[in-house]
């Protein structure tokens, strides 16, 4: 550990075990999430979107959270759950369908849900989960505790209706609600300056009279920091916080077997995205700061595979459900 580290870890409010547990939630995403890649183009999986490159703005994010604090996600969401401290088999075994899923295999890759860790769904309708986030909100302000809801959301759901009626919402009553935009650039094939006419979707926050905020979303700690802010502001009553974390998707927007992607994307942007790598950043700052090893650090990548390994083992051998239950769990 270096002479500087005890205080800058002082000043980061975590733990060494609690980095560690950074470093090894991030890798859960980023291997998870390459194996689900492999299974797709072997037809195990019929598609996914991936966040792979998007880890520390996820994990940076959730680990700024308390166990009963709620969360909720969008279409590229594998990695939410998992960021929250969700186990992995269940929400491997609902990509493949099978009734140990999360959702008794009947939600699939857009559609996670882990309500006992506070992860209160997905959905493929850009912006949806939005409201939600606010009636989460709502819902504990009325039962009286102090949980929050983080919502995460991508840039294209910013030009939507949903986000400028939930965040006016949460704004007017003061709602502790964390409004995290993962902002990768594209919406689909289009990038965000064809559809956005500000260079910062945070700056909007202004328009509703809350902060709104910038970060680095290849820098866990630095996402961290921002949104623990974020929460304890909406703890203490203080209302919504806009927080954009700039960050970049290295897989197309969707990924399927045998799928081909006109080259939208310049070469020199992917190689400026590529270097930053947000698990080789915050590796390489536990080398320097922490003095771990490349040995360590192979370790958790090595436990991290073998978790994955025994997650799809564990979603192969599960059954499907029954066709009888075709219509269980449905309220009409």
């Amino acid at each position: 550990m270096t002479d500087e580290a005890p205080d800058r870890i002082s000043k980061l409010g975590l733990h060494p075990h609690e980095l560690c547990e950074i470093l090894r939630r991030m890798l859960r995403i980023r291997i998870f999430e390459e194996r689900v890649y492999e299974m797709i183009q072997t037809g195990e999986i019929s598609g996914g979107h991936l966040a792979i490159g998007q880890e520390a703005t996820i994990v940076g994010a959730c680990m700024a959270l308390r166990g009963g604090d709620y969360m909720t996600g969008n279409h590229r969401s594998h990695g939410h759950p998992i960021g929250k401290g969700a186990p992995l088999a269940p929400l491997m075994a609902e990509l493949l369908g099978k009734t140990s899923g999360v959702c008794r295999g009947k939600g699939g890759t857009m559609h996670l849900a882990a309500f006992s860790h506070g992860s209160l769904g997905e959905s493929g309708i850009v912006g949806s989960l939005m409201p939600i986030a606010v009636g989460a909100a709502l819902s504990a302000r009325l039962r009286g505790t102090d949980q929050v809801c983080l919502c995460f959301f991508g840039d294209g759901a910013a030009n939507c209706g949903p986000f400028h009626e939930s965040v006016n919402l949460a704004a007017i009553w003061k709602l502790p609600v964390i409004f995290l935009c993962e902002n990768n650039g594209y919406a689909m094939f289009t990038s965000q300056a064809q559809t956005t006419p500000i260079a910062d979707i945070a700056n909007r926050a202004a328009a509703y009279n809350i902060p709104g905020t910038v970060v680095d979303g290849q820098d866990v700690l630095a996402v961290h920091s921002i949104v623990s802010d974020a929460v304890a502001r909406a703890r203490s009553g203080g209302g919504p916080t806009l927080v954009e974390a700039k960050t970049y998707r290295y897989s197309e927007h969707s990924d399927s077997a045998g799928e081909r992607i006109p080259p939208y994307r310049p070469a020199a942007e992917m190689v400026y995205w590529r270097a930053r790598d947000p698990i080789v950043i915050f590796s390489r700052w536990l080398r320097d700061m922490l003095n771990f090893t490349e040995d360590q650090v192979s370790a958790i990548q090595a436990e991290t595979r073998a978790e994955v390994e025994e997650a799809v083992a564990f979603a192969i051998r599960s059954p499907v459900p029954d066709p009888n239950e075709l219509l269980t769990d449905l309220f009409v």
